[in-house]
């Protein structure tokens, strides 16, 4: 017979996975059906009665829809561990992340969050440097880093790339990256931007007397994107990004257990495909939480609805999800990017403290007297804010950011 899932009276193992859904029933379904074919198609069932299903298999693998709330139209389902290969996020979600987004069953249907057992957290590397790591490179202790993408995101050769870099760090930015799109095209190889760009950055170095990164994207096919990886670091570079979701899961996880020594910074390009729907989909809760499991030493969170992109998130949420003690696994410092400009320092860090990269694209080289005003009034601005002054006040000694506030104003 099919097995029932629902047992409210349920109480989780420590080595369950525990995954808690919105679920919208179809029409002539119950919250209740619903449930059933969720977590019946998410482990070990299907429509119909099986001859090939013995009583073992759901004493033993049976997972337990143990809280329905009708109010909110969540639930929560715990999973044995022995539903899952151990370090293999790829098999974990086609499980509680497949199929059933499908089903006629559902409406609509979004994983909100899961909570990962020590048994699998403990199978997964983990960020290599994580927050502390990062912050010795960079022998910065407490302050928020500052960066920015190189733009126009695609249009510069390697040279011109190369010199905005340098104008950024000798402005007094920390961080220098890569946009998302920008891999190895015809106008601008890979190849010689890395070499171009890591050469301006050890003058940068020698200039200002500070430790600077620059973030090139190794997006690719993964054997080519493990060999760019390899060359950044063959070549005196720090730090390597990709595209966490273009590249899929198996990429970055091969990435991260290649371990090329460099710290691995998660663009998540195309997230909001998955996420934007609050009632469909997979939140950035998860996506967070996997890229963390995985390695990632930093990643795009948004800028608590400031910015230009769409934040429907608990960016609260999101950096707990990063920054919470969690076993073994080292934190991941959150990336607030998309549409800052120096007018808007003292609110995102105040909505997501100190132990975070603040990226600045338009917002630096969009300044009326180019690309090094634009980091000086950046950095102006960071510090104005872990001064507690006034921006309006700080700029009137420092014409940069009188510049960019004269420009943008005051968010």
């Amino acid at each position: 017979m099919i097995r029932h899932y629902t047992n409210l009276g349920y109480k989780p193992d420590r080595n369950d996975l525990i995954a808690r859904f919105y679920v919208e029933p179809a029409r002539g379904a119950t919250l209740k059906s619903a449930c059933e074919s969720i977590a019946g198609e998410s482990s070990i069932g299907t429509w119909t009665d099986l001859t090939t299903m013995s009583s073992e298999i759901p004493r033993r693998l049976a997972p337990s829809v143990f809280r329905i709330n009708k109010n909110t139209d969540e639930i929560k389902i715990a999973y044995p561990q022995d539903l899952f290969e151990a370090g293999s996020i790829p098999q974990l979600m086609s499980s509680i992340a497949g199929n059933i987004f499908g089903m006629k069953a559902v409406k609509n249907l979004r994983l909100q969050d899961v909570e990962f057992p020590g048994i699998m957290v403990n199978s997964f590397k983990g960020p290599k440097f994580g927050i502390p790591g990062i912050r010795k490179i960079l022998k910065i202790r407490n302050r928020p880093l500052v960066g920015t993408i190189v733009k126009p995101k695609v249009g510069l050769n390697e040279k011109e790339h190369a010199r905005v870099a340098y104008e950024s760090w000798v402005g007094g930015l920390d961080l220098v990256k890569d946009d998302e799109n920008l891999t190895s095209m015809r106008f601008n190889k890979f190849e010689k931007r890395v070499l171009e760009t890591l050469r301006l950055r050890d003058r940068a170095e020698k200039e200002t007397g500070e430790r600077k990164l620059y973030v090139a994207n190794v997006t690719a096919e993964t054997e080519e994107m493990l060999r760019r990886a390899e060359f950044i670091r063959d070549n005196g570079g720090r730090a390597a990004m990709i595209d966490i979701l273009s590249a899929g899961w198996s990429a970055l996880q091969t990435l991260r257990n290649h371990d090329p020594g460099l710290i691995l910074h998660a663009h998540r390009a195309g997230h909001a495909a998955v996420d934007r729907n609050p009632k469909h989909g997979i939140s950035m809760l998860v996506i967070a939480k996997v890229a963390r499991l995985i390695g990632v030493d930093q990643l795009h969170t948004g800028t608590a609805d400031i910015g230009k992109m769409s934040q429907d998130d608990d960016i609260i949420a999101l950096e707990n999800a990063l920054m919470d003690r969690w076993y073994r696994i080292k934190p991941s410092f959150p990336i607030a990017s998309g549409g800052l400009h120096p007018g808007m320092t003292p609110r995102v860090v105040e909505k997501m403290g100190k132990d975070l990269i603040l990226q600045y694209g338009g917002g630096c080289h969009g300044h009326p007297d180019g690309t090094r005003a634009g980091a000086m009034a950046i950095r102006q601005s960071l510090e104005a804010t872990i001064d507690g002054a006034l921006l309006e006040e700080y700029a009137q000694k420092h014409k940069e950011l009188r510049r960019a506030l004269d420009k943008w104003g005051i968010v």
